[in-house]
């Protein structure tokens, strides 16, 4: 007899389910709030990307600032030598001459820490990127080759800061 209640036909009423669709004014707030979470983000994302370009900018430019500055410091040390050998009153040419190689010494001590190497390239090939042909002479040299030196050339950090003034050979 149960199974007779479970056959009956249904009820005429039916539960309605309440509208849930969102109104166009609900979906247009919706869209323009999700727009204004969207363009915060946008520009807080810009204002972080000026930041971090400005703060790069500002570290290279103490970076090189300090740099200087160090370079700077020990420059300083050799024209201090330089003054004190020029304010003794010797005439002794040796203890000048000993003084002056002192002065060397601590210049060349200076340009090692800071990587400034000599470019000297007597019997080298002419490299127009390290050497400045002033002439040419006859030398037992094969031609186009740094026969000698009338001012030496530096580099800092392999790039060159002054190209070597070279006579090369006529071969």
């Amino acid at each position: 007899m149960e199974n007779t209640e479970a056959t009956a036909a249904p009820t005429t009423e039916q539960t309605v389910a309440p509208d849930t669709t969102p109104s166009m004014e609900e979906l247009l707030q919706l869209a323009e709030r999700k727009a204004q979470e969207h363009y915060d983000a946008w520009m807080y994302a810009k204002a972080e990307g000026e930041n971090i370009r400005r703060r790069a900018s500002e570290d290279v430019s103490k970076a090189q600032k300090f740099a200087v500055e160090r370079f700077s410091n020990e420059v300083l040390a050799v024209k201090d030598s330089l003054e004190a050998g020029l304010a003794v009153t010797t005439e002794n040419v040796e203890s000048f001459k000993s003084g002056m190689e002192l002065t060397l010494k601590q210049l060349t001590s200076v340009f090692e820490k800071f990587n400034i190497k000599e470019i000297n390239p007597v019997g080298e090939k002419l490299d127009p990127h390290k050497h400045q042909a002033i002439g040419m002479i006859d030398s037992e040299l094969p031609a186009n080759t740094v026969a000698s030196v009338m001012q030496k050339g530096y580099t800092l950090n392999e790039r060159v800061l002054r190209p070597a003034l070279v006579m090369v050979s006529k071969g």
